[in-house]
């Protein structure tokens, strides 16, 4: 057949340009504009080989073969077929397991099938060798193209590239038509995005009289006193653990009353904790002590000891408020716009929340619990982010960071969406 194919080496293209532009092989170090990208490789082939092109073979590997957000965005586009290896860990760095295998498998099939007259390769494996001759064993001409390497030599197979019917270089200039170096962001200490931090770090909430006050080695940081000026409208401020485990203890009134919620948790599985003996489910009799449950920020927050569950736990779920065909709408924009940043990901679940329900104002419920979010909703939220492959590598459990993201991202979405988001701040 009169037409050109063009099979790609995801990890040599990327890596090689990554190397080039950023001096670093790495593919994150790198944004990726994959419809320039695709549209350049088209370009580039139809006019070397003088072909129309059939297919674009995009050859690359992922945890567990799950496609990642680049390769949902790669499968939808016209003329591309996205093959997906293995991504293993061995000796603490990640290999390719199975892509070498399958472009070779591809390069003879179509060779064998005569689906097309040329390929384009753009690989540096020599691993391809026996795949290539075969093809060229079969009538078809094999061009193989090079990225501009870094340090001006070979960044290819010399057998490859011995046995090529025709070799091209892709210089700088046209490399950069698709590719840009990520910003780098000056070095700071380790630790979470601004509005995940506010998360993890609440200031704890002001001394109640009568209680014991802190050792003088650990004093109530001023954000805690600030709070006992707010309006009865705000927010109550939310102690961590870390705050708590510097509180002297409460004194008890009364015997605590056991509680019949045992030990489980919201929002994951977290265990109610409470103070000096008291019930199971943290709660202290006659209001002599804060009361204490588990959230969804693996902090603490004030709750009413005769409140088992919160009003936003009567809230209906998207997948309630959804019908068939928003569903199939949801899918498709997850498959090509979304990009699958957690931030970015528990925005668009509250987006398409909050427009479901329709009356928003059901939603202020959800303030007086701020951050902990609805335990029905939540799991929801977090088994959509696993479509994203936020999963992959972490042994199907979303990274602690991500996690914190994902519920950051959801409540930055509330707070522009529902009346009284100006109850909480979440910062950019």
């Amino acid at each position: 057949m009169d037409r050109c194919v063009v099979l790609v080496d995801a990890g040599y293209l990327l890596g090689a340009a990554a190397s080039l532009l950023a001096g670093d092989p790495s593919r994150s170090r790198v944004t990726v504009d994959h419809t320039a990208l695709i549209a350049a490789l088209r370009e580039r082939a139809e006019a070397e080989t003088g072909l129309p092109l059939l297919r674009i073979y995009w050859f690359d590997a992922a945890p567990d073969r799950r496609p990642m957000p680049e390769h949902r965005r790669l499968r939808v586009l016209p003329r591309v077929t996205v093959r997906l290896g293995a991504l293993t860990r061995a000796e603490g760095r990640w290999v390719q397991k199975g892509v070498d295998a399958a472009m070779h498998a591809e390069l003879s099939e179509l060779a064998r099938n005569r689906a097309c007259a040329d390929v384009v390769l753009v690989t540096g494996d020599g691993d391809l060798l026996p795949g290539m001759m075969s093809a060229k064993e079969h009538g078809v001409v094999v061009h193989l193209w090079a990225l501009q390497a870094a340090d001006g030599d070979f960044n290819q197979s010399e057998d490859l590239v011995g046995e090529a019917d025709e070799r091209r270089v892709l210089d700088r200039e046209w490399i950069e038509r698709w590719v840009a170096v990520r910003e780098s962001l000056p070095f700071q200490a380790p630790g979470p995005r601004a509005e995940i931090a506010k998360i993890l770090s609440a200031p704890p909430a002001p001394a109640r009289s009568g209680a014991a006050t802190r050792p003088a080695a650990r004093p109530e940081p001023a954000a805690a006193l600030a709070g006992a000026a707010e309006p009865a409208s705000a927010l109550k401020v939310v102690p961590t653990p870390k705050d708590l485990a510097g509180r002297a203890p409460v004194p008890v009134v009364a015997a605590a009353v056991p509680s019949a919620n045992g030990g489980g948790g919201g929002n994951g599985g977290g265990a109610h904790a409470g103070v000096n003996g008291t019930g199971a489910n943290g709660h202290v009799v006659n209001g002599s002590g804060p009361v204490l449950r588990w959230s969804s920020d693996r902090g603490w927050v004030d709750r009413p000891a005769a409140e088992t569950a919160t009003a936003g736990d009567g809230l209906p779920t998207l997948a309630q408020l959804t019908t068939a065909e928003q569903r199939w709408v949801d899918r498709e924009e997850d498959i090509t716009t979304i990009g699958g940043d957690a931030h970015e990901v528990g925005q668009v679940f509250a987006r398409r929340w909050t427009e479901r329900l329709g009356d928003v104002e059901r939603l202020t419920v959800l303030w007086p619990d701020y951050p902990r979010i609805p335990h029905r909703v939540d799991g929801e939220l977090l088994r959509y982010a696993a479509r994203f492959g936020l999963l992959a590598h972490k042994d199907d459990q979303i990274d602690e960071h991500d996690r914190y993201a994902i519920r950051a991202g959801f409540w930055k979405e509330l707070a522009v969406r529902v009346p009284g988001g100006d109850l909480i701040v979440v910062e950019d």
